[in-house]
């Protein structure tokens, strides 16, 4: 008869093999992987990229890589570009501030207003560009023109859209501040003075859109909360009888027509 030591003998020689097997069977897998990661790694060609600076006996090498840096620059600065020298700082801050007028919290959201701005701003913009086309990048292509009137002819148009929206007393402090002679004329006033006395003058002229857009939200959330005090109710928010008045109103008016085609006008009649 099998004894309780013979028994647990067995069961520990069973054990043992067991886990034999199972460090045969991964090592077994283990030399798979490898043999077919390397074989991967035989039959794929990783790129290589190398940048470094060499020596160059042409200037045109030179010149080459100065403009590539100018473009990636002007790439970089493309952002800025669009808000500061456009009518996309306009169109966002008045569509910002409806929505605030309105109560409607994060409706449109910020991607909606700021897609919206965008594809105005290219409307309204449209006649500029078609210029920059003509009149400098056109000619640049075809060789017709250097690349230094090429920017000239670029910046005229550009100039010209935001002398028509810049304040004179907002393009008088930035040519003060600037510390230089008077300018004779337009012409003569740099673009770093012109830049942010556009801006400026943006930001006034939105912000007057917005307290204008903001005075008939506003008495009838008056007349809302008045109408609600005098009844007694003095634990019901006013915001949640407003809201429904308000978006009717809007709706009523036709808002967006009326708004989106007053901002567009304000440009191509100012």
């Amino acid at each position: 008869m099998k004894t309780a030591r013979d028994d647990t003998h067995q069961m520990r020689e069973d054990g043992e093999l067991r886990v034999a097997q199972w460090w045969k069977t991964l090592f077994f897998l283990c030399c798979v992987c490898l043999l077919c990661s390397r074989a991967l790694a035989a039959d794929f060609i990783f790129p290589s990229v190398q940048l470094g600076v060499e020596k160059s006996g042409d200037p045109g090498d030179v010149s080459v890589l100065l403009q590539t840096v100018f473009l990636l620059t002007v790439l970089t600065l493309a952002p800025s570009i669009l808000v500061l020298m456009t009518s996309f700082t306009r169109l966002v801050i008045v569509f910002s501030f409806l929505r605030q007028a309105l109560g409607t919290q994060q409706t449109p959201s910020n991607q909606i207003i700021a897609g919206l701005s965008l594809f105005l701003t290219v409307f309204i913009m449209m006649p500029v560009g078609e210029k920059i086309n003509t009149t400098a990048l056109q000619p640049y292509l075809n060789e017709e023109i250097s690349q230094k009137t090429a920017m000239d002819n670029a910046l005229e148009p550009i100039r010209k859209f935001m002398f028509k929206q810049t304040r004179e007393k907002d393009l008088a402090l930035f040519v003060s501040l600037s510390e230089k002679s008077k300018p004779a004329n337009r012409e003569e006033i740099s673009l770093f003075a012109l830049i942010p006395a556009f801006v400026i003058s943006e930001l006034k002229t939105a912000f007057i859109i917005g307290f204008v857009l903001y005075v008939p939200f506003l008495i009838i959330d008056m007349v809302v909360a008045s109408v609600l005090l005098s009844m007694g109710m003095m634990m019901l928010p006013p915001v949640m009888i407003s809201l429904p008045f308000k978006l009717m109103l809007f709706v009523l008016v036709d808002g967006w027509n009326l708004i989106v085609s007053s901002l567009v006008k304000s440009f191509t009649s100012g």
